[in-house]
């Protein structure tokens, strides 16, 4: 089950290696531990890595693993979802055959369309609380990465989802006009927390942020480039095969300088969540359970039923 594997994954990871959750903490001190291989070997024993909601396969010719998210019908960042997402990229990061991390949709016209509301509605504190835990690991092993990391956004991106691409050393979306991407959390009644906020700032400055998450707004595909929140668009169909050539020039710097210069940009936006976890739960529980946010999302589901219907 994925309970047991993560709980497994800890145990290891307790008692072999010194790894940090942002994934940097290998930098600084230089050649990777014994520790660091007993978890190696322990995790790698194939290029591909199954799990029910995110399949992955390591090209061993060129240290490139490419993740599709496969939880129909739309991606949903549930409790399941983000535990497997976490655990994978884990596996990725202490594999040293992994250079590059590619991640995409096997779901036709989504790349994610973010955090599961059903995680967020009439559940108990305890389940929230564990649910934002959850989040939190996604991001922190995800904008942590020392590996190159690149969104091959195919799909519609909202919320969480365009946390997720954002995250990325790289967007790549397809350039189709029914597509969107952006933190539209506004529009739902809930507000995006500070980490959130500081990782768009990261990308699009501080004007644009600002904007962007008062708004709640979903920026076209054209718009999205404009503002710098996509680097590229291309065709539907060259979306994962601009992403693979991307990752070629992205290889093509030694690892080790350019971990250092990852690191040295975004480990202070790291240590900030780091810093504030528990107080990040305690503020996310209270404001979910509050009576008029429960109530924005029954509006919102009863608001997606019909237009199921």
């Amino acid at each position: 089950s994925i309970i047991s594997s993560a709980d497994k994954m800890s145990s290891v990871l307790r008692h072999c290696t010194k790894f940090t959750p942002s994934g940097f903490g290998s930098l600084l001190s230089g050649n990777c531990s014994h520790g660091r291989t007993c978890a190696l070997q322990y995790f790698v024993s194939s290029n591909r890595y199954s799990s029910s909601k995110i399949k992955v396969d390591l090209d061993s010719s060129n240290g490139v693993a490419i993740m599709q998210f496969q939880s129909p019908p739309v991606n949903s960042l549930s409790l399941d979802f983000l535990t497997e997402f976490a655990i994978n990229l884990e596996k990725l990061e202490l594999d040293r055959g992994c250079r590059g991390v590619i991640i995409t949709s096997a779901q036709p016209k989504v790349f994610s369309a973010g955090l599961d509301i059903l995680e967020m509605y009439q559940k108990s504190p305890e389940h929230y609380t564990e649910f934002w835990k959850a989040v939190q690991e996604a991001w922190l092993k995800l904008y942590g990465s020392t590996k190159v990391t690149i969104a091959a956004i195919n799909g519609s991106s909202p919320a969480g989802g365009c946390l997720l691409a954002m995250c990325c050393d790289y967007r790549i979306m397809a350039d189709n006009p029914r597509y969107s991407i952006g933190l539209n959390e506004t529009q739902l009644g809930i507000v995006a927390p500070f980490w959130f906020k500081d990782t768009m700032l990261n990308v699009v400055g501080h004007r644009e942020t600002e904007k962007g998450l008062q708004l709640g707004l979903l920026y076209s595909t054209p718009e999205a480039l404009k503002v710098g929140l996509v680097d590229e668009l291309v065709p539907e169909d060259k979306v994962l095969s601009t992403a693979t050539e991307t990752m070629t020039k992205w290889l093509a710097i030694p690892d080790h300088a350019r971990q250092i210069s990852k690191s040295m940009m975004r480990k202070p936006t790291i240590d900030k969540l780091l810093a504030n976890r528990e107080a990040d739960i305690t503020n996310f529980v209270n404001f979910t359970t509050k009576d008029s946010i429960q109530k924005s999302l029954g509006v919102y589901m009863e608001m997606l039923k019909k237009r199921k219907s």
